[in-house]
């Protein structure tokens, strides 16, 4: 089963929006054992998305529409799936009359340009809506198949996981179980891990099952996801246990969770078992690091306080830096050491660096020092180079100090 996704609207094409849609629209399918072939984006213009349509079509066995299902002048997917198909748009009475209660219970007044979401191309299946007022569509086109679905992200993840992938498995013949793990990993470079799978990766390509497949993600880490496939979801669990195993024999400690894991619930959930208190010095990152930690439910048990010295007085006044250069492995230990008394923790993390645009201290951009202070320990600290401008800097050093504390914990 082959399956091609049509992201649409000028917006995209502006990079006036990420189009985060299509990506996650593809992980899904890969999940599902769904063939991504190919994606397109495509403006808020009627004959170029018809052409678009028929392209993805003669390419694919099922297009996934994304966007254009609004009430505006501009949402002209509805309109261009009814020419793809053939047929004329009608109006449901029960799409509209869904669309009324929803502005009925929140006590406000329809306008009448939303019933343009109730037109719907003769012959197609309506997908319920749960969370706007756009219904999704099910446009049969010979045999094939146009799903249509908003372009609000839980609105699409909703209709996408509700009916799209169980219908497009059902397409596909697939009557077994398809069953996805990754392994989250930090320390080592996309390249650096397919090097150190090699082996694995050529063996699980001779057998096709399970999948592997790398997923860079930013300050989320380098994930490493596991499919496999199975007559029943044991047997599926089975085989992916086997090869996870397999995965972690060759990867190691760069492997810092599972699945929904992220780094800073890890570091909060281990320093919490342990009954560790934290408290942060941040330069660099200006308080990104607690920031990120107080979203984990529970934070509050280990993290007491946080310093964002970004001001080179504030790390020699408050948290006693000695004068001199500020990005530096010293400066680094005295900030940790310094916000560890100031706070009276076990732990004191600091980071200090070089996010742009020009070179400080004479330190390139991209230089990050981590501090590490811990009580009736030695104060250690760890030196990075890391890739990119300000921004992008500034999120690696995030997950790198919280991954240096998770190893130390270790």
């Amino acid at each position: 089963m082959r399956c091609a996704v049509v992201a649409v609207g000028t917006e995209l094409l502006l990079g006036q929006i990420v189009d985060t849609n299509s990506s996650w629209i593809g992980e899904r399918l890969a999940a599902s054992g769904i063939d991504s072939l190919v994606q397109y984006k495509v403006g808020d213009n009627h004959a170029r998305i018809v052409s678009i349509v028929d392209r993805a079509l003669q390419e694919a066995d099922a297009v996934i529409m994304c966007g254009g299902l609004g009430p505006t002048h501009d949402d002209l997917t509805r309109d261009a799936i009814a020419e793809v198909m053939g047929v004329v748009l009608r109006h449901d009475e029960g799409v509209a009359e869904t669309i009324r209660s929803i502005f009925s219970s929140r006590g406000r007044r329809m306008p009448d340009n939303n019933l343009q979401q109730a037109l719907v191309p003769d012959g197609a299946t309506i997908i319920p809506q749960t969370r706007g007022t756009a219904p999704g569509l099910v446009c049969p086109v010979g045999d094939k198949v146009i799903y249509a679905v908003p372009g609000v992200p839980h609105e699409m993840y909703d209709m996408m996981e509700r009916v799209i992938l169980p219908d497009l498995r059902r397409r596909n013949g697939d009557s077994g179980v398809i069953v996805s793990r990754v392994i989250r990993t930090w320390g080592e470079s996309e390249s650096g891990l397919n090097e150190r799978l090699d082996r694995v990766i050529a063996e699980l390509e001779e057998r096709g099952n399970p999948t592997l497949a790398f997923l860079a993600s930013g300050w989320e880490g380098l994930k490493v996801r596991l499919t496999a496939k199975g007559a029943t979801d044991g047997e599926a669990r089975e085989l992916l246990e086997e090869w996870e195993e397999r995965v972690l024999d060759e990867v190691g400690d760069f492997v810092f969770g599972y699945d929904d894991d992220n780094m800073e619930a890890v570091v909060i959930k281990r320093m919490s078992e342990l009954g560790l208190s934290l408290a942060i010095a941040e330069s660099v990152t200006g308080g990104l690091v607690s920031g990120r930690l107080t979203t984990i439910p529970g934070a509050s048990q280990v993290l007491r306080g946080s310093v964002v010295s970004y001001a080179s007085a504030v790390k020699h006044d408050l948290l006693g830096v000695p004068e001199g250069p500020v990005v530096s492995e010293s400066a680094a230990i005295a900030m940790a050491d310094g916000v560890r008394r100031l706070l009276g923790t076990d732990i004191g993390l600091s980071l200090t660096g070089v996010a742009g645009p020009s070179e400080q201290d004479g330190q390139p951009v991209g230089t990050l020092w981590v501090g590490l202070s811990r009580e009736g320990v030695t104060t250690m600290a760890a030196h990075l180079r890391l890739p990119g401008q300000r921004d992008p800097m500034r999120q690696m050093a995030v997950i790198s100090a919280l991954d240096l504390l998770r190893r130390s914990l270790d």
